[in-house]
C-alpha cells in the first residue's frame, strides 16, 4: 500500500480525500454509509457568526451534468456549533475543518476566534467565495484587495491551519491566490461554484427563488482543473482542488494538475460512500504505476 499522507500547512492528513463544505453536513449524517475514519478530512457546512435561515425555497435545481444550489449558508451560528455540534463530532477519528463565512470582516474574525478555542478543530476553511448569499461571501473573493483584507484579519486571530476558498467568478484567479497567500493563508482551496441559472420554459420562471445560484458537478470540472493548474503554478502553499470530482480518476487528474488534496462535493449526493471509494482508487492507481507515495503525483503533469 502506498503512503497516502499529505501535508496542508502544518496539518498532516492521512490521505488526500476531503469532503466539500455543504455537501456532507457535519459528518454524522453519513455515518451509516461510510467509515468517517477513512476520509482524510471532513469539512463541515458553512458556519457564520449569527444564525441564518438561508434562502427561500426552491433553492436547488438539477442541470445537465450538475446542479445549482442557492441554500444560502443556512446554519444555527457558531456559538450553537461550539455548544451543541462540536461535542458530538470532536472525537471522530479524522481531521475536522470548519468552513467559515460572514457578511463583514468583523463577522469572520469573531467566528474564527470562537473556533480557535475548539481544540479538536484542525483548521478553518475561509469561505470568501459563496455566490448564493446576498451579503459578504463572494464580495470579498472577487477582488485581490478584499480577499487579502479578510484573510489578514482572520490570520491575526486564528492560530492553526488557515485554508482560503477561492471563487472562480473572477477574471484572474492567480491574482486572488497570490493575495491570500501573501496575507497568511496556509493553503488555498478552489474552485467554489460557478454562478449560473436555470429557467422553467413552460412557466417562464426561474427554477431558483434567488434566480441565480452556484453550479457544481461534472459540468464545472474542466474549468476547475484549469484554475487549479494555474494557481498551483504560482503559489508556494498547498492547493486543494475541487469541482466535479466524481471518482478516483477525477481526483488523480486534479493532483497531477498540482493539487495536494481534493474535495468531493456533489458526488456525495449521488453516492454517500464515494469518499472511501476514491481513497481506494487513488491507492490502486499509485500501486499500478509503481509509486510509493501520493506525493510523487502532485504536480506531475507533463506539459
Amino acid at each position: 500500500m502506498a503512503d497516502l499522507n499529505v501535508n496542508i500547512g502544518e496539518l498532516k492528513l492521512k490521505n488526500p480525500v476531503m469532503t466539500a463544505s455543504g455537501t456532507f453536513g457535519y459528518g454524522e449524517e453519513f455515518e451509516d454509509f461510510v467509515d468517517l475514519a477513512r476520509i482524510g478530512s471532513i469539512i463541515v457546512k458553512g458556519t457564520t457568526l449569527h444564525k441564518r435561515e438561508g434562502n427561500p425555497y426552491p433553492r436547488m435545481a438539477e442541470t445537465p451534468s450538475g446542479m445549482l444550489n442557492a441554500v444560502g449558508l443556512q446554519n444555527k451560528g457558531v456559538k450553537y456549533f461550539a455548544d451543541h455540534i462540536y461535542p458530538r463530532i470532536k472525537d471522530v477519528q479524522t481531521d475536522i475543518i470548519v468552513n467559515v463565512s460572514g457578511s463583514a470582516i468583523e463577522d469572520y474574525v469573531e467566528t474564527a476566534e470562537i473556533i480557535n478555542g475548539l481544540d479538536k478543530i484542525s483548521a478553518i476553511e475561509l469561505n470568501i467565495s459563496c455566490p448564493n448569499v446576498k451579503q459578504g461571501g463572494m464580495a470579498f473573493g472577487i477582488s485581490a484587495k478584499g480577499a487579502e483584507e479578510v484573510t489578514k484579519a482572520v490570520r491575526a486571530v486564528y492560530d492553526k491551519t488557515l485554508i482560503v476558498k477561492l471563487s472562480p467568478n473572477v477574471t484572474d484567479i492567480t491574482e486572488i491566490a497570490l493575495a491570500v497567500e501573501n496575507a497568511g493563508a496556509n493553503s488555498i482551496s478552489l474552485i467554489n461554484t460557478l454562478l449560473g441559472m436555470a429557467i422553467d420554459a413552460e412557466r417562464r420562471h426561474p427554477l431558483l427563488s434567488t434566480i441565480t445560484g452556484g453550479l457544481s458537478g461534472p459540468a464545472v470540472k474542466p474549468i476547475a482543473l484549469r484554475m487549479v493548474w494555474q494557481v498551483a503554478n504560482v503559489v508556494k502553499v498547498p492547493v486543494i482542488g475541487m469541482g466535479g470530482i466524481m471518482n478516483w480518476k477525477d481526483a488523480v487528474e486534479f493532483m497531477l494538475a498540482g493539487a495536494s488534496a481534493v474535495q468531493i462535493g456533489t458526488a456525495n449526493f449521488i453516492d454517500p460512500s464515494v469518499t472511501a471509494k476514491v481513497v481506494d482508487g487513488i491507492d490502486d492507481y499509485l500501486n499500478r504505476h509503481g509509486y510509493k507515495s501520493v506525493q510523487e503525483i502532485i504536480g506531475a503533469l507533463e506539459v
